[in-house]
């Protein structure tokens, strides 16, 4: 909004000409500690403290590695992937101010989100959010003083939000610190058994190879996008920011579903989990249908709200990216409950051959579905991906479901055993 109404149409284009590599940052780095969260989750549902401790540290080994590999990585390689991605000339200089900014800060959203994970895995969900709210409300002050005030333009959004996950970070490891001090690792712990470190790079990667290869399609696909030029990149930058927004409690339910059932797969209790399942995607459906109604009624006054755009072009066009897709989004809160939870039992290519069907069809959109309809094409391919995904992993969960179960109940049936 402050963009928007500050610098307009053509610095919302300008983001959104980089929100596919933007995503796919936040998405590794979210995923990737999601996944480990998912270890860490399961040895404190099974009472294996020392494990335990051992995964946080493989955790905080496996986030510095690859939080220096991928931020240097991003920066040397930034102009060749804007220019890959077709990126308007005149705003390609706002475009790398903004994304260069972000890749600044990887490991900090790193960081964050090591620290929230580790406090889901011991079921304290509700101090990241407080300290999430608290960098929020940072990052909106930090926007109208950078941007408004100090005039930094673009890159001054991207430095506020950096410096908002930095004080979230910041908050989350001395609350770690001080009141889970027993759960973090010691000096011997720093030696992690091989089993544990298998783990956590398998389940980590495993998700974050999920999240990438559904954001490998969409920077493919916005490569084809950002040639409709730049009132077309606003629009579905405008549309999109609001299909995240409405998706962030849908992403927040998987996520808490994922814990509570990485934990009771964990301890055996495998009783629990169908049950969440249904009361989970209850809820997602009951939100999805609301946004969806909201959507269809006040679609182009949320975009006049968040932009500030005055344009007819960029208003029509963003409200039929809306509507369109919008009318699919109760099966994106099925897709998200069904793939976080085999994520959560320790099912890894199921997810990842259902992120494959995403990235096929964001091919097929840019190859042959966006030059033929233009915006159409960009606003009908994501909710289509939808419904094919959510196909295939239901079939999955309801052919392999037993036996995954099975399998679980046996494993922990040795563990006690053995105990």
């Amino acid at each position: 909004m402050v963009v928007g109404y500050r610098l307009g149409d053509q610095a919302i284009a300008a983001i959104g000409a980089t929100v596919s590599l933007y995503s796919l940052i936040i998405h590794f780095a979210c995923d990737l500690n999601n996944g480990y969260g998912i270890i860490v989750t399961q040895r404190f549902g099974a009472q294996q403290l020392r494990e335990m401790r051992q995964a946080v540290a493989g955790m905080m080994e496996l986030n510095t590695l690859v939080g220096l590999m991928l931020t240097v990585f991003s920066l040397v390689f930034l102009k060749p992937l804007l220019r890959f991605m077709n990126t308007p000339v005149h705003v390609f200089d706002q475009s790398y101010a903004y994304i260069a900014a972000i890749c600044a800060g990887i490991p900090v959203t790193i960081a964050y989100n090591m620290f929230a994970a580790i406090l889901r895995a011991v079921g304290n969900s509700r101090t990241p959010l407080l300290f999430l709210i608290l960098a929020s409300v940072l990052n909106v002050v930090l926007d109208f003083l950078l941007v408004w005030g100090l005039d930094t333009g673009i890159a001054g959004a991207a430095i506020a939000t950096v410096l908002a996950q930095l004080v979230a970070a910041l908050l989350s490891g001395i609350y770690v610190w001080k009141r889970y001090r027993e759960y973090l690792p010691k000096g011997s712990d720093f030696r992690v058994s091989g089993n544990i470190l298998t783990s956590l790079f398998t389940t980590g990667f495993a998700m974050a190879l999920t999240s990438c290869v559904v954001e490998l399609g969409t920077v493919i696909f916005q490569r084809t996008a950002n040639l409709l030029g730049e009132t077309l990149i606003a629009a579905h930058s405008a549309a999109r920011r609001i299909l995240m927004m409405a998706l962030q409690p849908v992403i927040s339910l998987s996520v808490a579903n994922m814990t509570f059932v990485g934990q009771n797969w964990g301890a055996g209790k495998t009783e629990r989990i169908r049950p969440a399942i249904r009361m989970v995607m209850g809820m997602q459906l009951v939100w999805c249908v609301f946004s969806a109604a909201a959507v269809f009624l006040f679609g182009e006054g949320m975009i006049r709200f968040t932009t500030g755009t005055n344009s007819a072009e960029v208003l029509d066009n963003a409200v039929l990216s809306l509507r369109i897709h919008f009318s699919m989004f109760p099966v994106l809160g099925v897709l998200f409950c069904f793939r976080n939870t085999m994520q959560a039992m320790g099912q890894k290519v199921v997810p990842v051959l259902s992120s494959c069907i995403e990235l096929a069809m964001k091919l097929l959109a840019a190859n042959w579905l966006i030059p033929a309809l233009g915006f159409v094409g960009v606003c009908v391919t994501e909710p289509a991906t939808w419904v094919l995904m959510v196909i295939f992993l239901l079939a999955a969960y309801l052919i392999m479901q037993k036996q995954w179960f099975a399998a679980a109940q046996e494993a922990r049936e040795i563990q006690i055993s053995t105990e």
